[in-house]
């Protein structure tokens, strides 16, 4: 026998089955449960889609309660430790793990569209010096569809492959120029004798040198951190990509889109928060004081606990180990002996376990990213430029899905009921 679930509407007295698929009901299955004949039939109402599915989705898979986080079926540790930000986003993008011909050929891909249009360029040399390397990131991003309209192909999968190569190779190269504009220094070009991470360093801090060479830790880490933010289901700006792409609007029209729910501090700016709170702490001395005031509802501790973890977030496990490497090279960041105290305390207190909150992958993000260099207004776009293999991936899966339409949510109307137009001269 099927799996049902056995519903009977007290309204009507009338007795309805539903089949439960993989642990969910169709949303419209419940449209049959009328209280009249002419009644619109049964919605759901779910405020920030806390429990609706809006897809079948083979890209990640997050376990919450157990922590565990895994791209394609590959467990993100594994990933972390073994793979690079490109071979991962291969195998976001493709479904499986490239052959080393697969990777040669995918990588000469990326690397012949790292350089920008000139006029791109000149774009973003119009945005004024103190611009917010996002907002520069992301209308640059939309600009590509003017640049590219071989884009608005979408059912074309050679078409399709072009963008994608394009996508992924030119986001740092926009990051850095927004960077470097930001400062008031010249563009650097891209390197493409070097890897995806150093490249992007190069671009970011060459100043006089003929050719950059990054530090081998720094690079790794940033390629971990490349590599722990390509994905994570579907999150505020994947849903926006999803969204927006149902539309069938150009690949690029789209990324703009989930690009700026990423600018948000709820989203792309929680790690920057962190960074906030703990220059208000000031000193390891005053931990228990803060501790205090938060459990006192006086203050919100930034980094800890999330939407979909119950556990301890796999990648900030992943995110401490690399703290330490970098902290080996930069020198310890004066704020780490702080969240080290922070999470010390919220570990054993039984307020904070009791509510499960345990760090997440912003608590030690920031602090790498800041002792390598990047003012916190990079930290948005450092997390955008991972995330687009991510979002790539999850529009062109929502493009092919046979059950997709564009999207469009229901309403629950409570405004006015029907009235007559009131002509101005009558209106109290």
């Amino acid at each position: 026998m099927a799996d049902t679930l056995t519903i009977t509407d007290n309204r009507t007295g009338k007795t309805y089955d539903v089949a439960i698929t993989d642990g969910t009901i169709k949303a419209t299955d419940l449209r049959q449960l009328k209280a009249v004949a002419d009644d619109p039939g049964l919605m759901t109402y779910d405020p920030a889609f806390m429990n609706t599915a809006n897809c079948r989705s083979r890209i990640t898979f997050i376990d919450g309660d157990k922590g565990i986080l895994e791209y394609r079926g590959y467990p993100i540790e594994q990933l972390a430790e073994h793979s690079t930000y490109l071979e991962t986003a291969y195998l976001i993008i493709f479904g499986e793990l490239p052959t080393a011909a697969q990777l040669q050929t995918w990588t000469n891909d990326i690397t012949l569209h790292t350089m920008l249009h000139e006029n791109i360029k000149k774009l973003m040399e119009g945005y004024q010096y103190d611009a917010h390397p996002m907002g520069v990131f992301l209308s640059t991003v939309g600009a590509f569809s003017t640049f590219y309209p071989d884009a608005k192909q979408i059912f074309d999968e050679q078409s399709r492959r072009k963008q994608i190569h394009r996508l992924v190779a030119k986001v740092p190269t926009i990051a850095a120029y927004a960077y470097r504009h930001s400062i008031g220094r010249p563009y650097n070009q891209p390197d493409n004798e070097l890897s995806f991470t150093g490249n992007f360093l190069n671009m970011l801090f060459r100043m006089t040198e003929l050719k950059y060479k990054s530090n081998p830790v720094l690079e790794k880490a940033l390629d971990v951190l490349f590599i722990l933010h390509v994905d994570h289901e579907q999150n505020c700006s994947t849903s926006a990509m999803r969204n927006i792409g149902s539309s069938h609007v150009d690949p690029y029209s789209a990324m703009a889109g989930a690009a700026a729910a990423l600018y948000g501090p709820l989203h792309g700016g929680a790690n920057e928060a962190v960074l906030r709170m703990l220059n208000e702490i000031g000193s390891v001395s005053n931990v228990p004081a803060f501790v205090k005031r938060v459990k006192a509802g006086e203050g919100r501790l930034m980094g800890f606990g999330h939407r979909i973890y119950k556990s301890y977030d796999p990648r900030a496990k992943i995110i401490k180990r690399t703290a330490d490497e970098v902290f080996e090279v930069t020198g310890k960041n004066p704020l780490l002996e702080i969240a080290i105290e922070l999470e010390r305390i919220a570990l054993q207190d039984e307020y904070f376990v009791s509510r499960k909150l345990y760090p997440n992958v912003d608590f030690y993000s920031g602090l790498i990213y800041q002792a390598m260099g990047f003012p916190v207004t990079m930290f948005p776009v450092l997390f955008a430029i991972p995330r687009t293999a991510g979002w790539i991936a999850q529009w062109e899966e929502m493009l092919l899905d046979p059950e997709q339409k564009i999207a469009r949510p229901r309403q629950i109307y409570i405004g006015s009921p029907k009235r007559d137009y009131v002509p101005l001269k009558k209106r109290t």
